[in-house]
Parts: C-alpha cells; structure tokens; sequence
C-alpha cells in the first residue's frame, strides 16, 4: 500500500526541513518512504529527493523562452506540474513506498489556489492520502494572526479536499507563547479570550466570529507541535497521521 502526505503551508513555514524529518523517522521505524519535491523553483532541499519535478520543469528556461519575470515563470511552472502527472506516476510506481512524502511548492496559492494543485491531488494514485499544514509558530504567536492562518488552512482543506492534519512548526522557537498558541487551538473560549484582550477591536470582532465560524463548520484546527531541529512532537505527528491514513494502525 501506498499513503501520500502532501505537505503545505505558507512560505518559509519550514515544509521542506519537516519534510525531511517524516523521512527520516519513516525510515528509523522500519518504513519505505520516499519523496516527492513539487516545488519547480526550490534552489536547494535539505533532502535528496527520489522524485523531482525540476527535472521536468526549469524555471530559467521558461524565462527565457516566454520572456517571463520570476514570479510569472513559477506560476506557469505551477501549471505545468499537472501535466506531468503521468511520468511522476510512474516513477512512484517504480519506486513503490510505503509512504510517498510531497514536498508543495513554497508559495502555497500557487498549488491550493490554481487549478493544477487540486488536479494532482486528486489524479495522483495512493490508496489514502492527507495533507499537513505547516502553522509557522512565528507567525501566529498573536491570536488575530491564529485565526487568519487558521481560515487560510480551511481554505486549503476545502480546495484540496483530502483529510487535513495541522502541524505547528517551529515551536522550539516560542517557548513562552507555544502553551498560549496550544490553547487557542484546543479551545474556541480559550480563543476568544485571547482576542477580547487585543487593542484593535474591529478586528478583534471579526476574528472572533471567524473563528466562531470556523468551528461550528467543523474546521477548528487542532494542532499538533512539532520542531524539526530537536524533533519533539514526531510521535505525536506519526500518531496523527497513522489515525487520519489508516484509522490508527501502523
């Protein structure tokens, strides 16, 4: 059996070192895994990948040959990855992993948010797959940036439409704000009590009933912490995934 993880989150969220780091413990408790880099304008990995949609697709070439700027080459590199679906396809078949871990590109719209990213999800051939979004630690240490990133990942639920698991990363680099950031998470009044205290109250207000939404739609988060430099949280992250591939055995 085959189980795909596609990893995303927002830019510098820290997807390719988490990425790394499933390999790793995948492969030190007995596993195959492999991985997938589908990130066409990545300059360097901190992982070798067994599949990589560079050899495909050059972002230097498409610029050259449509006169495109960066960010205009790595949309139209973002568009192509599906149509290389069937080569890709096939060396996962080859390969034959346990587990195939993908790497998304780094700008997250560029995959959730076009047609293309949807596509492959859907039309690439594993017998279950998840997705992890990546919650950069740093970037919701305040409550009213929680909720904005949190609605982002419901977005990304809803465009990708597979089972989601919420991974917070970095959280050896929060210390003091990783037992708030864990409380928002597990509960909506711990949330809400949170943002009565901001200084902004029109945003306050709307964030409050985001998150109000959020929940009552079935989307509030939870969160499992991870840090990929100490590796604290990788049992309950494999635990996590183990529950959401194949209902907790593994």
């Amino acid at each position: 059996m085959v189980y795909a993880i596609f990893i995303t989150g927002t830019a510098g969220s820290g997807k390719s070192l988490l990425t790394s780091r499933l390999i790793q413990w995948y492969q030190d408790n007995g596993a195959f895994p492999a991985s997938l880099n589908l990130d066409p304008g990545a300059a360097s990995l901190p992982y070798n990948p067994d599949i990589d949609v560079r050899q495909y697709i050059d972002i230097s070439t498409l610029m050259e040959n449509f006169g495109l700027g960066p960010n205009g080459a790595l949309v139209m590199a973002s568009d192509m990855i599906a149509t290389r679906l069937d080569e890709i396809q096939q060396q996962v078949d080859e390969i034959n992993p346990d587990y195939l871990i993908v790497d998304t590109p780094g700008q997250i719209e560029l995959f959730a948010f076009r047609a293309s990213g949807p596509y492959f999800v859907s039309n690439l051939q594993a017998d279950n797959k998840a997705v992890l979004f990546a919650f950069d630690a740093m970037l919701v240490s305040s409550p009213i940036n929680f909720v904005s990133i949190s609605l982002l990942a419901s977005s990304v639920k809803l465009r990708l439409k597979c089972p989601q698991v919420n991974v917070l990363t970095k959280r050896d680099l929060v210390p003091d704000k990783l037992k708030d950031i864990m409380g928002w998470a597990g509960s909506n009044q711990t949330l809400e009590a949170a943002l009565n205290e901001e200084k902004e109250s029109e945003y306050s207000l709307l964030s409050k009933d985001l998150a109000r939404s959020l929940t009552r739609a079935g989307f509030a988060p939870g969160l499992v912490a991870v840090s990929s430099t100490t590796m604290a949280g990788q049992v309950n992250l494999a635990a996590a995934l183990a529950r959401t591939l194949n209902l907790g055995e593994d």
